[in-house]
């Protein structure tokens, strides 16, 4: 998926009544604990209000877990920027894919009860679970999919802003092609969570939502945290998506993101500083939670096992040698950072940016919270000088190295979208009139791209994201360049007989290509169909009906051929594109079928 100005604000009442100790507060009095972290965080209120300023950031919100405790909660800037209403510890957001430590701790779960296993194949818990090829049906296992360690890439659009449920998803792993060999190459994969959501569902028999509710929620008092938008806008504290133009510096609000109900497991918890503490507070205390062992140690030590390393990349890039021999999990991932062990993961939404991180040895602990995509980076760079801060270390200039970047790329991107276009050849027209482009075009795992016809240009409709569609050249239409969505192309391809078949697009990582739906004849006219035909030789053969009702060819002495359907009475194969068959029905009889290929049309009598 593709995919952020400070004050002090006093603490909310409901925290001060569960007693929770905030940063620069007015409690009556600090302990030695409590006065140790403020002298180490002295100067980090006026690096934050700096922070925000050249970052142009809405809001961030920052919460240290010492130990087992909360020492630290704090929001700067806004929760609304529009409104002007402070971020506080209390402000509700979604943590995007934060989520996923929750799903691989809530499978581990139902490993303990012996009904999914960490490394057999995961067909063998879970017979219905279909992948690309036997290969990979016979060996992934619950690791390799919590791991991304799969070979298969992260193929978001096929849930982005759809409708499909996690059931539907689930069937979609089959039409998945491995890019590398399993447990090779570390390829983020947001439908393996997905996936090993519905099979908790499968084998625990409750939703996902309500088996992590009851199983780590509730015993962990997270009050507030949730799954919804909806349910997340009835709290008194709700964050606003805010953001940056990408060619000024205008912040603007955007859209929640809300289609999340399919990819739950892997993005849709809602919670905020307070609840994520005490999350925090279990994960570095072997499970435990005030005195009371309410997750399997040895589970949460599992998920922290390295299951496949990660480059090295912003040493042998840029130069930064503090974060060191990365390794992923289940669910979150290592590094050593500057010669210490840091548990971390991410999590990122449109508008929503969260970090979640600890050092076991040091039982130091950060969450911090950001609004606006173009300052993600700052859960990394706040997390980062935290750490600095309380280990007494000297601080790394992680803002300057990552604002250069920032200021770099945005200059860079207007550019290059200034110059978009040039490859277009003038003075070209499409091969066809505009309403022979008019269909609905199908991917097995993509879903349905729409294309329609208004006020003579055609319109682009894609997983609930509509817009115009302008001619380009040749066979190619775009959609303008949407701030949101960037620009889309679509490149019609025509088949061997002179229509409009099929419809390319680039997204993710590679081509797709949706094929033209097509005009499937009835389930009565498909049975008039069947019957035996006879070559002009004398060669008889069936056409049959499966019980799926689809039809075959059934020659003597060769394996079966699908007849796909085309359009009306005509059919394909799936070997040769430029081959035709054609039913002739002739006063309700089916009369005979068609051949027609570039070698001619051959008759064939039905008998």
């Amino acid at each position: 998926m593709n995919l952020r100005r400070s004050r002090i604000h006093p603490f909310s009442a409901r925290l001060v009544a569960a007693a929770i100790l905030l940063a620069a507060c007015s409690a009556p009095a600090l302990t030695a604990q409590d006065q140790a972290i403020a002298g180490r965080l002295k100067g980090f209120d006026a690096f934050m209000a700096r922070l925000l300023k050249d970052w142009n950031a809405p809001g961030v919100g920052v919460g240290i877990v010492q130990d087992d405790k909360l020492v630290f909660a704090k929001g700067y800037g806004y929760r609304d920027y529009g409104k002007k209403l402070p971020f506080t510890p209390g402000t509700m957001m979604q943590i995007a894919s934060n989520t996923k430590l929750f799903t691989a701790v809530a499978a581990g779960l139902l490993v303990q009860e012996g009904k999914l296993t960490w490394d057999e194949p995961v067909r063998e818990s879970v017979p219905s679970i279909r992948f690309f090829n036997d290969q990979l049906n016979a060996t992934v296992t619950l690791r390799d999919m919590l791991a991304h360690r799969t070979g298969i890439t992260r193929h978001d659009t096929i849930w982005y802003q759809s409708d499909d449920t996690r059931a539907q998803l689930f069937a979609k792993l089959k039409y998945l092609e491995p890019e590398a060999p399993l447990r090779q190459t570390f390829l983020y994969n947001n439908l393996m969570f997905a996936a090993v959501g519905h099979m908790i569902e499968l084998q625990s028999g409750q939703a996902w939502e309500e088996f992590v509710r009851r199983r780590i929620f509730a015993p962990l008092e997270m009050k507030s945290t949730g799954y919804a938008v909806a349910d997340m806008l009835k709290q008194s504290e709700f964050a606003v998506p805010y953001t940056e133009k990408r060619d000024s510096f205008e912040l603007y609000q955007i859209p929640y993101y809300e289609d999340i109900g399919g990819v739950a497991p892997c993005g849709a918890i809602v919670s905020n500083i307070v609840d994520m503490s005490h999350w925090l507070a279990a994960l570095m205390n072997e499970g435990r939670y005030n005195g009371k062992q309410v997750l399997p140690a040895d589970v949460l030590e599992k998920t922290l096992e390295p299951a496949i390393a990660l480059p090295n990349t912003a040493a042998k890039v840029r130069g930064w040698w503090e974060l060191l021999n990365a390794a992923y999990g289940m669910g979150r991932q290592t590094v050593s950072y500057r010669g210490r062990l840091l548990a971390y993961h991410g999590g990122d939404l449109p508008g929503f940016h969260s970090q979640v991180s600890f050092m076991p040895k040091e039982k130091l602990g950060v969450v911090v919270f950001v609004i606006g995509d173009h300052c993600s980076g700052l859960y990394n760079l706040v997390s980062y000088n935290i750490y600095e801060r309380l280990l007494g270390l000297s601080q790394t200039p992680w803002s300057e190295r990552g604002l250069q970047n920032r200021l770099k790329g945005k200059k860079a991107g207007s550019e290059a979208r200034a110059k978009a276009g040039g490859e277009r050849v003038a003075g070209t027209r499409p091969s066809h009139p505009l309403d022979d482009y008019v269909g609905a075009y199908e991917h097995p795992a993509y879903g349905t791209l729409t294309i329609g016809l208004q006020d003579g240009r055609l319109q682009f409709d894609f997983h609930k994201i509509r817009l115009r569609l302008d001619h380009f050249h040749y066979d190619r239409f775009d959609t303008p360049d949407d701030e949101r969505y960037g620009r889309n192309s679509v490149n019609f391809l025509t088949s061997p007989q002179g229509d409009i078949d099929r419809a390319l697009m680039s997204l993710d990582e590679g081509e797709v290509v949706f094929r033209r739906r097509a005009d499937t004849p009835d389930a009565m006219m498909l049975a008039m169909l069947a019957g035996t035909y006879e070559t002009a030789t004398a060669v008889k053969f069936q056409v049959a009906q499966k019980q799926d009702g689809t039809l075959v060819l059934l020659f003597p002495g060769q394996p079966e051929e699908a007849l796909i359907p085309y359009k009306g009475l005509q059919f394909r194969i799936k070997r040769f594109s430029e081959v035709i068959f054609e039913f002739v029905v002739e006063n309700g009889q089916v009369k005979s079928m068609k051949q027609r290929d570039p070698g001619g049309e051959y008759v064939f009598v039905r008998k």
